[in-house]
């Protein structure tokens, strides 16, 4: 698959403004610190595809960005949630939205769960995980910003992670970092193996 000819193809206020033609869809999701946009960005090989911003919070919307190959795969940007500087009524409208896209999209095919590793598994990260469990969805948890840490501190938190969450069902645990390129590969293999 060429992530480098992704494109940007809507955005959804709410599970209606999903795409139609939709066959396949893998959700990025984390806190709104995580740096989800980024490492779409990233993935892709594109500088601009997911918008970036310093603000936490930026992503408000569904964004789903078409994939090459078989048509109808898409990844979905969703909102970020437990940092941004928004009124607390819009932080529970994003809440429900994606409540609702999680339960109800039946053409999701895993999550890719974004986690800082300087500050892994908080609290929406523990609800995400129990969530694709119950829903028997597979689960991709990336600990960012991995080029924060030297190499020993940061497989020791991977260790540790992956040590809390053994028996969660299907849920791997990687090193990432979107400015180092730190785990790109496999994350697109894993995408690959979801979206084909």
């Amino acid at each position: 698959m060429n992530f480098s000819q992704a494109v940007f193809a809507t955005s959804a206020v709410s599970l209606d403004g999903c795409p139609v033609d939709s066959m396949a869809e893998v959700a990025f999701a984390g806190r709104s610190n995580a740096g989800k946009s980024s490492a779409i960005n990233a993935i892709c090989r594109q500088s601009r595809l997911a918008r970036t911003s310093k603000t936490p919070g930026r992503t408000q919307m569904l964004n789903f960005f078409l994939m090459p190959g078989p048509a109808g795969r898409y990844l979905v940007d969703l909102p970020g949630y437990g940092y941004a500087k928004v009124p607390l009524e819009v932080k529970e409208q994003w809440q429900r939205e994606m409540q609702y896209y999680l339960t109800g999209r039946a053409q999701l095919q895993g999550i890719v769960l974004l986690s800082d590793i300087r500050h892994p598994l908080k609290e929406f990260d523990r609800q995400m995980i129990d969530w694709a469990q119950e829903s028997g969805l597979p689960l991709h948890l990336l600990l960012t910003k991995a080029d924060k840490l030297k190499r020993n501190p940061a497989h020791n938190v991977m260790s540790a992670v992956r040590k809390e969450l053994t028996g969660r069902g299907a849920l791997e645990v990687q090193l990432f970092s979107a400015t180092a390129g730190i785990g790109l590969e496999q994350t697109r293999e894993r995408l690959e193996s979801w979206l084909e």
